[in-house]
């Protein structure tokens, strides 16, 4: 049989321009699903973790000087204590410096474990985007226990989100503010959501500025909704109970297993 003549040499493939662009947004937009991911998930909760731990240290400190006032042969106060009336709740000065920790914030329905240090201001880089605090008091209104509102602010996703579950609050829920002095238990009455420029709900008494306050007010604002600034939800409580430190943490919180008191 004759020979068959060997097959012609198929011709490199040509990549055409099309083609490579098309690589190239695949790519990129890989790339930026990662990012996204990272920013959005990893990164709050690796930030997360350490404005947690960061507010334990604060608490762990906190619980260190009362042994130390009580003497270190005293024994520790009983887990539970009845809560006394609002009105005997201590008020301290309104810290002078930005990002000065003034109290941590407890709120079980984001978590058993959850804990945030409360500095003072809302400077977007040196407070909510703290890698030790992310929440931050209004300058101006009201400290813990003051009649009036005590205002803070946090992001609700990024840079930890401290207030990624703020819309998650029902009503009854209590939330805690931790300082060295004791617990100020708040409940949570309502949310709602508001245009940027309605700053009137840091008022004294939210959304009526010339009226004089008659109630210890917990705002809480972040925005809303996720990935924009387009409106603000705000969350209101209302100061319900006083936990001196010396008598011992809430009963719920004793239950959460949040420290010792």
């Amino acid at each position: 049989m004759p020979e068959q003549p060997p097959p012609r040499p198929r011709a490199p493939r040509r990549l055409s321009v099309v083609g490579v662009l098309g690589e190239l947004l695949i790519t990129v937009g890989v790339l930026v699903l990662l990012f996204i991911g990272w920013y959005v998930w990893l990164n709050d909760i690796i930030v997360g973790g350490e404005q947690t731990q960061a507010a334990v240290e604060l608490q762990q400190q906190w619980a260190e000087q009362s042994r130390g006032e009580r003497g270190e042969d005293a024994p520790p106060p009983p887990p539970v204590y009845e809560g006394q009336s609002p009105d005997a709740a201590p008020v301290r000065a309104e810290p002078g410096g930005v990002n000065d920790a003034l109290a941590t914030l407890i709120v079980p329905r984001f978590g058993a474990d959850y804990a945030r240090t409360i500095g003072q201001g809302i400077d977007v880089r040196d407070v909510l985007n703290s890698r030790r605090t992310g929440v931050g008091h209004y300058p101006g209104t009201q400290m813990p226990g003051e009649l009036g509102n005590f205002a803070i602010a946090a992001h609700r996703n990024a840079n930890g989100a401290p207030f990624g579950r703020l819309v998650d609050l029902r009503v009854g829920d209590h939330v805690y503010v931790e300082t060295a002095d004791g617990w100020y238990e708040y409940t949570f009455r309502g949310l709602e959501y508001v245009a940027p420029t309605q700053v009137d709900v840091i008022a004294p008494v939210p959304r009526d500025a010339g009226a004089d306050p008659a109630e210890r007010i917990l705002t809480m604002t972040t925005c809303n909704p996720l990935f924009s600034t387009a409106e603000r939800a705000v969350a209101y409580s209302v100061m319900t109970a006083w936990y001196p430190r010396e008598g011992g943490m809430p009963a719920e919180l004793s239950e959460l297993g949040q420290g010792e008191a």
